[in-house]
């Protein structure tokens, strides 16, 4: 039996980099997986690719700025697919500025996307866990929320809001069965990564600069992240609840 037969997944951004790779591992390992991603074309192609494997998605059109998007979404998921049982908060955006030389309206949409959303999403899927007594919640953070990152000052403080709310919500609902924790990439080769490169105007010096600095000598790709999630999403992780994990290659030790 595969670790997660008969259980539905949801992983917002779930057409991205490490959304789409998410998604792909859950539905080898047998889950339901419900993709939601603003795109819906992204959010098809990663829900056609796990089909083709044999496995059982859907594509499910969501915007987590927008509650009414999310109660809809998460409507639609448990039509189609059953109770949710583990979510992964993946979705996510940045600007890559010194903060001075951002405006507010940005600051709206990175809160937005990268605090608001998870909150929707919690929110809406919370109570039919704590009803059924059991559920998997895991929040992609950042390294940037551990330590600091220059350019990201407004993301890294919602990232940094995320894992205070994560240990909250975790102790809030311990007593229902639930576990929440929290995993934070460094590094890694995605869209949002590109454009971090590009703001900076030397992109391969900088490549050269982080690839020195990683210990293990490379930047992450999507499909180095996987594994922490579905770890915190398995039977395996059922004692763990409250904690947080980097996967950087090493470029950040904090115990």
């Amino acid at each position: 039996m595969q670790r997660f037969e008969g259980k539905t997944v949801v992983v917002t951004g779930g057409g991205g980099g490490i959304g789409g790779a998410t998604c792909r591992r859950f539905g080898r390992e047998g889950a339901r997986v419900a993709v939601f991603d603003l795109n819906l074309d992204a959010a098809e192609k990663v829900a056609a690719s796990i089909r083709a494997d044999g496995g059982i998605a859907e594509a499910i059109p969501c915007d987590i700025t927008d509650r009414a998007s999310v109660e809809a979404a998460v409507s639609a998921t448990e039509s189609k697919l059953g109770p949710i049982d583990v979510l992964v908060n993946n979705a996510g955006w940045d600007v890559f500025k010194p903060f001075t030389k951002t405006e507010p309206a940005q600051w709206d949409k990175l809160i937005a996307i990268n605090l608001t959303g998870a909150l929707h999403m919690h929110h809406a899927v919370l109570p039919g866990m704590a009803a059924r007594k059991a559920g998997r919640i895991i929040n992609i953070a950042s390294d940037a929320a551990r330590v600091g990152s220059s350019g990201e000052a407004v993301y890294a403080a919602c990232k940094g809001g995320l894992l205070s709310f994560s240990k909250t919500i975790a102790r809030e609902h311990a007593r229902h069965g639930i576990t929440v924790n929290v995993v934070c990439p460094g590094p890694t080769d995605t869209a949002l990564f590109a454009e971090y490169k590009e703001g900076a105007g030397n992109p391969e010096k900088l490549m050269e600069a982080f690839t020195r600095s990683i210990p293990l000598g490379r930047i992450g790709q999507p499909d180095d992240l996987p594994g922490a999630v579905l770890f915190f999403a398995s039977d395996d992780a059922a004692y763990v609840t409250g904690q947080v994990l980097s996967v950087s290659g090493g470029l950040t030790m904090n115990g």
